[in-house]
């Protein structure tokens, strides 16, 4: 898996595959702590290996152990690399609609785990079965006919092998229609859908049949934030792809992420990622330049 990764990844980041729902990532180096956001989906790592921070939690996924994230979640996150090479992953995104026509044909045992207990992501271990279709799945991004014609199914066989998995009561918990597990997830998909739109504590808990307290509280122990604070990541996660991939301006990004005020973002922005949104779309450049540069010392 890890040459296959090596063959596939022309540069650091989590970049994009010939598969809309898979992204490939590399880290030639060790990386802190950081904030991140993903999206509902599985991260398999063929080396090197990443820690997660939520709270006072702390997950690793490595060679032997993937993450399943139920939904979108901004966190903290370590990458390593190691004496063997560059970190190497695969990051498949869940589509609910898949995750509901899969579950109909599930056995009733795996069905009837508890999908009402408050989590939406945790390492499990990287079984033969998963492992083997992370390879084919790898294997066909290599040819665009492939991957168009392979691609979508290994991808849902993917998806099948996390609900059949430790885990899979994190993806049910994504279909309940009741339930504080459901009630929080279907918050979590509307902020992150909509995260520019006028944004209230109190609708939100009405939406999803909550009062505003219980909201608040089973918000905080599935996500370890406030409502607000989650959003806030959220706006700030999509200003910064903005910046950083569009080469959008910072006060086009803020407005476009909602923020009705320039000089709020730019000071939020800085607190949050240690930088200014300039700063920060000159380093992330440079990371993405020094492959091309070491190519260009090769070819000299």
């Amino acid at each position: 898996m890890a040459a296959l990764l090596a063959e596939l990844t022309t540069g650091e980041g989590l970049r994009c595959s010939l598969l809309e729902d898979v992204k490939l990532g590399r880290a030639d180096r060790c990386y802190g702590r950081a904030p991140v956001l993903y999206e509902s989906s599985l991260y398999i790592v063929a080396s090197g290996r990443k820690i997660g921070f939520i709270g006072d939690r702390r997950f690793v996924y490595d060679r032997n152990n993937y993450l399943v994230l139920a939904a979108p979640l901004p966190f903290e996150c370590q990458t390593e690399a190691d004496d063997e090479g560059p970190m190497l992953g695969v990051s498949v995104r869940i589509v609910p609609s898949v995750v509901s026509e899969l579950a109909v044909h599930m056995p009733a045992r795996l069905r009837a785990g508890n999908t009402d207990r408050l989590g939406c992501v945790e390492a499990t271990p990287l079984d033969v079965a998963m492992s083997d279709a992370a390879v084919r799945l790898l294997e066909c991004l290599r040819t665009p006919i492939d991957a168009q014609i392979l691609g979508p199914s290994i991808v849902r066989e993917l998806v099948y092998r996390a609900l059949g998995g430790p885990q899979g009561h994190l993806l049910l918990a994504m279909l309940g229609r009741h339930g504080q597990a459901s009630q929080i997830n279907a918050a979590l998909q509307w902020i992150h859908n909509r995260y520019a739109e006028p944004f209230s504590v109190g609708r939100m808990a009405r939406d999803v049949g909550m009062s505003v307290s219980a909201f608040h509280h089973q918000f905080k122990a599935l996500t370890a934030t406030s409502p607000v604070q989650y959003l806030k990541s959220v706006r700030l996660h999509k200003a910064r792809a903005l910046i950083v991939n569009e080469g959008s301006g910072a006060a086009t990004a803020a407005t476009t992420v909602g923020y009705e005020s320039a000089s709020q973002f730019s000071r939020e922005f800085k607190r949050f990622f240690g930088a200014s949104p300039a700063d920060e779309a000159k380093r992330v450049h440079a990371i993405i330049a020094e492959p091309a540069a070491a190519d260009a010392r090769a070819v000299s």
